[in-house]
């Protein structure tokens, strides 16, 4: 899935947001494989930062690490300045850290009738209001581009249908919302879309499966709606987000790519799934 030497993203300075880990770090790692110059890679992880640099530059391309709390505004836009500072620009945005409800509340306490307020905030917070404060504070930057500035916004197949998890699956859906929205005030020099994970091989993903007595049930919950009966992969995320955020997705603004395995495409669950 990955493609060596290739110039898709040549000389592109791009942001990510939680990078330290899973799907963000395997973005930074594709970018710099398909020749972006610069690689501004955000998270709390300062260790995980670390190591991911190194990787980076081993690929020849810069990083700039960046120690950011999401949840609060005023980092948001220290992050955004820094890296443009670092940088001498910006020409692509990723806001692709997220959270679940359950890391501020119990996990059986998240159905809209009984999760507290103080997740619902923290959720929105990071899910949402960093997202946008993102934008607002990259678009400057994004203007002064002459390399096909974009914004590419994770979303979530969670924010497409209903979900128990009721601030996340809120929290997805508005960032489809804003991307949107964003896409019609930042046209026509901003191009700005979202992608939509299904099920992801994560560290996360994997522990929890892992940690299952019965695992085959908790595959099938985890990705029984996939027509592809098995996790996605970071390396097929990492793809999608690089051909969003590159020239060959130049006449594309203001969309969702599912990269779901299917799950949007049916109403069904499969009863062939396996441990993968």
């Amino acid at each position: 899935m990955t493609s060596k030497g290739h110039d898709m993203l040549d000389d592109k300075r791009i942001l990510i947001t939680g990078a330290a880990q899973g799907m963000g770090r395997e973005i930074a790692l594709e970018a710099a494989r398909r020749g972006a110059s610069h690689l501004g890679i955000a998270d709390r992880d300062v260790e995980g930062l670390r190591t991911l640099a190194a990787e980076i530059e081993a690929l020849g391309a810069r990083a700039a690490e960046l120690e950011v709390d999401l949840a609060q505004g005023t980092q948001v836009i220290a992050m955004v300045d820094d890296f443009a500072r670092q940088a001498g620009g910006m020409d692509t945005l990723v806001n692709n850290a997220g959270v679940l409800d359950h890391v501020f509340t119990d996990p059986d306490r998240v159905r809209v009738h009984e999760l507290e307020e103080t997740a619902w905030d923290a959720v929105m917070d990071i899910n949402l209001k960093a997202v946008w404060l993102a934008i607002k504070a990259a678009t400057p930057y994004l203007m002064e581009s002459s390399r096909g500035p974009s914004v590419v916004n994770a979303a979530s197949v969670a924010g497409m249908n209903g979900s128990p998890m009721t601030a996340y699956s809120v929290s997805k859906a508005a960032v489809l919302q804003l991307t949107r929205t964003a896409a019609v005030g930042l046209a026509p020099h901003i191009r700005v879309n979202a992608f939509s994970p299904g099920s992801i091989r994560t560290p996360m993903s994997q522990s929890h499966l892992d940690a299952a007595d019965d695992k085959v049930a908790r595959a099938r919950a985890m990705y029984g709606t996939h027509l592809l009966p098995r996790f996605g992969e970071v390396e097929e995320i990492a793809a999608a987000v690089c051909f969003l955020a590159s020239d060959a997705a130049s006449f594309i603004t203001g969309a969702n790519l599912p990269v779901d395995g299917g799950t949007t495409a049916w109403r069904g669950v499969r009863d062939d799934v396996e441990v993968d």
